[in-house]
């Protein structure tokens, strides 16, 4: 799936998950340790926004594969996305986040590998 190349594109939940499965991209959750441990997309990084905020750069990204973004609602991974742009680090954000991700009906695990719930 080819992702917005402007850097602070929006996609749909299952848009992520399809670029997610493919391969082309890589999920960051940009939510709290509380709230991703409840639960979180399957192979998704843990990079809250509070972390990006005070360190410039962005770890491990070297694979050319995108950079999707989602929080709980949509609202801080929109941030991070505007924070990495000023950054030169093109990312999209899940409009809607991991409410939306998870009202699809698809995967929420806790820190344990169980099914987990949003938070």
């Amino acid at each position: 799936m080819l992702l917005p190349q402007s850097g602070r594109g929006r996609i749909t939940p299952a848009q992520a998950h399809r670029a997610v499965e493919d391969g082309s991209a890589l999920l960051a959750d940009v939510r709290e340790e509380n709230e991703f441990r409840a639960g979180h997309a399957p192979g998704a990084l843990f990079l809250p926004l509070s972390r990006l905020a005070e360190r410039p750069g962005l770890p491990g990204r070297e694979d050319g594969r995108g950079l999707v973004l989602i929080c709980r609602s949509g609202n801080r991974s929109q941030q991070a996305a505007h924070l990495l742009a000023e950054r030169g680090v093109a990312a999209v954000d899940v409009t809607g986040g991991m409410c939306a991700w998870a009202d699809l009906g698809l995967p929420v695990q806790d820190a344990h590998g169980a099914v987990g719930t949003v938070i």
